[in-house]
């Protein structure tokens, strides 16, 4: 697992997918950095490759290659940033629950639990789903890390990782909804601006009453279309 040839990060990624226990069971705690970083990247640019084909697919070639060419660029940026954030976090509660493990025994466990990147991207794209799916799937990782890696119990694990997994997950779903809300709220608007201005073709043909009274029209109309 220190390994990382192509070969040996697909293995990992298979392993940690498929075999969460064995893999953190036996995962090297020491070693440095190179490994789990280039495993975490390598997740990454597959991730950004899936976002790049998806965008082609519905976006097309336009705007799909430049959402493409941004995920493959900077997803792997932002994971790598992230990476030491969410690990750095995970260190200081796993020191709260009684670890006695160093920083990069934390970062390890953070960084392999990428394999499921390319998964959860993918599931991205389902409304809701992709979320559930995330916040689940990587909270069950950090709990087997704590009891195969830190020497965790079970039970406190599991208490401690379900709190922070509803926690987290009622925010995302929150937020999705509200995006989505959102972005209809600026359609709507979008269809009835079109509407309203369309009040305004060929005013240059109207006496001048009939356009004082387009005018009024669309101005009323845009009011309307602001409170909402």
């Amino acid at each position: 697992m220190s390994d990382a040839s192509l070969p040996a990060i697909l293995e990992t990624a298979k392993r940690v997918v498929f075999d969460p226990v064995g893999f953190y069971r036996s995962m090297p705690q020491s070693g440095g950095f190179a490994a789990p970083v280039i495993f975490m990247l390598v997740m990454a640019v597959v991730s950004g490759i899936i976002i790049a084909l998806l965008s082609l697919a519905w976006g097309g070639p336009g705007a799909g290659m430049a959402i493409g060419a941004g995920a493959v660029i900077m997803l792997p940026i932002m994971a790598l940033i992230g990476s030491f954030i969410g690990a750095a976090i995970m260190f200081v509660i796993w020191k709260l629950m009684g670890s006695e493990k160093n920083f990069e025994t934390a970062y390890r466990c953070v960084a392999y639990a990428a394999a499921i990147m390319p998964f959860t991207t993918l599931l991205a794209f389902i409304p809701y789903l992709g979320s559930i799916v995330k916040v689940l799937w990587s909270f069950y990782l950090m709990y087997v890390a704590s009891t195969e890696v830190h020497g965790i119990a079970a039970k406190l694990a599991a208490i401690v990782f379900g709190v922070l997994a509803a926690v987290i997950l009622l925010l995302n779903l929150s937020a999705e909804r509200a995006m989505q809300q959102m972005q209809l709220q600026v359609e709507q608007m979008g269809g009835q601006l079109e509407g309203v201005g369309g009040a305004l073709e060929g005013v240059d043909e109207m006496t001048p009453e009939q356009a004082g009274k387009a005018v009024g029209e669309f101005l009323k109309g845009l009011e309307g279309a602001v409170d909402r």
